[in-house]
């Protein structure tokens, strides 16, 4: 490169430019600069900063064929009513092409309640499935042979309690513990932060979850153990840096309490997974993915001297953001999804679920959530975007967005060290304010409109919308399920159940893995809410005033 030549020319076209905007002003508010050249990536080491796919630091993909081998995993997030209505609607999706199951539960499951718990009144398979027993994964997955699917369950206080439901259905197939694919979310941090369905204080909470890393290291070891959400915390407010930064302290938190608990990192870090969102802008996420995946390396391979490839790689799910759509106009939200779902292939994601366009309104219908899936398959089978690797690598701009977005992270991430890691941050509620500090930016701009909202501050319609045709849950799921509930008890053995419920506090007083107890407290058809209520009573509730300790 002739670098006094490259200036040169820059002066030049600056120049020129001036004469430009002198006759047609360029509009406000850019995020990224006008022009970027290889002055903006100078000094760039190819082996340093990309390598090449399946290699550390793995900027260009965890796999050495990416897409050409293999497409990512196609999952749609459903889960509503019933199990049987949920079962229904898993083999629909499964007949479309869905290649992985994606399982959204109630508000009442999320939080450790039984489904006629007076505080579940209303709530009962509103946004996912009820799950209250055995029973209820048996028949969810009724017809579903777990051997050939991949499961994801977006569940993270009773994580543990769900993944031992989902071994003991497997087990009622005839399928092995080491033969099941999938994930469990299983993060409890950012519960404290963006969502708020914890149920346990934090230490008992760590504790479940260091036990899942150990019992999934020996006996389920497909299974990924926990999907760090740092799509919770971008959906909470929280900006593209700030969603890697702060996920991966999160992540840090876990794995320090693993290694304190004499896990080695090789062993249970490869079942480490991610969830992130997919934004709108699109250069901005698809640099993200590159920048998350090299920094994520570099944070395993140097501060917990990970060796083996699979523990230094980020491998992350996406679901396009829910939190930018818009109940105005809502079929424009099926271009919005497309890009954002472009922006996480180009970028390189190994899994991924896209928002149906009506999700801002309500439930998806059956419609919606088919053609979420096709955006997919149109992607993956018409673009040809999938035919080579990381496509964007060596452009300007997104080497040099890449290189920002993975420095202002680490910026992030030192912070929260100095203060003594992610639950000191937290408790302190550091992670709380920058991101509604960043929300609240984010909606100033917009209501000022400097942010432009298709549909919403900017071409607009006046004329009444349209009905929408919406998927609800109305009373009578509560009340079915609660029959269903009342009946599974009457027919089971109490006195089995009450055995393992004691056998399970015997070992919570003290420091035994308690998966092997949570198994067994399942198979006799011990609710999720009487499992949850041995827990609570041993290890307390979490609520949220004062400190987190």
């Amino acid at each position: 490169m002739d670098k006094e030549k490259l200036q040169q020319g820059l002066q030049d076209y600056e120049a020129k430019v001036a004469k430009a905007t002198a006759k047609f002003p360029e509009r406000k508010n850019f995020a990224a600069e006008r022009l970027y050249t290889p002055l903006d990536v100078e000094g760039f080491d190819y082996n340093e900063k990309l390598g090449f796919p399946g290699q550390y630091p793995f900027t260009r993909g965890v796999q050495p064929t990416m897409y050409r081998g293999r497409l990512w995993t196609m999952r749609a997030y459903a889960g509503f009513a019933t199990a049987e209505e949920t079962n229904a609607r898993y083999k629909y999706l499964l007949e479309a092409g869905q290649t992985g199951l994606s399982v959204a539960m109630d508000l009442p499951t999320q939080i450790g309640l039984d489904s006629d718990h007076e505080l579940s009144h209303g709530e009962v398979g509103k946004v996912g499935v009820a799950i209250d027993s055995l029973a209820d994964m048996e028949a969810l997955f009724d017809g579903i042979p777990l051997d050939k699917v991949s499961t994801s369950m977006t569940i993270n206080g009773p994580a543990a309690v769900l993944l031992a439901m989902y071994v003991a259905v497997a087990e009622k197939q005839g399928v092995a513990p080491e033969a099941l694919k999938g994930t469990i979310q299983n993060d409890i941090l950012k519960e404290y932060i963006a969502r708020g369905t914890y149920i346990f204080p934090p230490r008992p909470s760590m504790r479940l979850i260091t036990d899942t890393f150990e019992y999934c290291s020996k006996n389920i070891p497909k299974w990924n153990t926990i999907s760090v959400g740092a799509y919770h915390i971008r959906e909470a407010g929280a900006s593209e840096v700030q969603e890697i930064a702060f996920a991966f302290a999160n992540a840090m938190a876990y794995i320090d309490a693993a290694v304190k608990a004499g896990q080695k990192v090789d062993d249970f870090a490869p079942g480490i997974s991610w969830i992130f969102t997919a934004g709108l802008d699109f250069f901005s996420e698809a640099a993200k993915f590159r920048a998350a995946r090299r920094l994520w390396a570099r944070i395993m391979k140097e501060r917990y001297g990970a060796t083996v490839p699979k523990a230094q790689m980020l491998r992350v799910h996406v679901h396009t953001a829910g939190s930018v759509l818009t109940a105005q106009q809502p079929l424009n939200n099926v271009v919005r999804i497309t890009w954002q779902a472009l922006s996480a292939v180009l970028g390189g994601i190994q899994s991924m679920a896209c928002c149906a366009y009506d999700e801002a309104i309500a439930l998806p219908t059956e419609e919606s959530a088919t053609l979420a899936l096709r955006t997919q398959q149109l992607l993956a089978h018409e673009s040809g975007v999938t035919d080579t690797i990381d496509p964007l690598a060596g452009s300007y701009y997104v080497e040099s967005l890449t290189n920002k977005i993975e420095q202002e992270a680490y910026e992030y991430i030192e912070k929260i060290d100095k203060m003594g890691g992610a639950v000191a941050a937290i408790e302190q509620g550091y992670m709380q304010q920058e991101m509604a500090a960043h929300a609240y930016e984010y909606q100033h701009d917009v209501e000022l409109g400097k942010r432009t909202v298709i549909g919403v501050n900017k071409f607009a319609d006046n004329k009444k919308m349209a009905e929408q045709e919406v998927l609800t849950a109305d009373l009578s799921v509560g009340e079915r399920q609660i029959a269903r509930l009342n009946k599974m008890k009457a027919g089971r053995d109490n006195a089995a159940v009450a055995a393992a419920l004691a056998k399970l506090r015997e070992a919570a007083k003290g420091t035994e893995n308690l998966m092997p107890y949570l198994i067994d407290a399942v198979k006799t058809y011990a609710t999720l809410g009487e499992i949850c209520g041995v827990l609570r009573e041993e290890f307390g509730e979490y609520k949220q005033s004062g400190s987190m300790f």
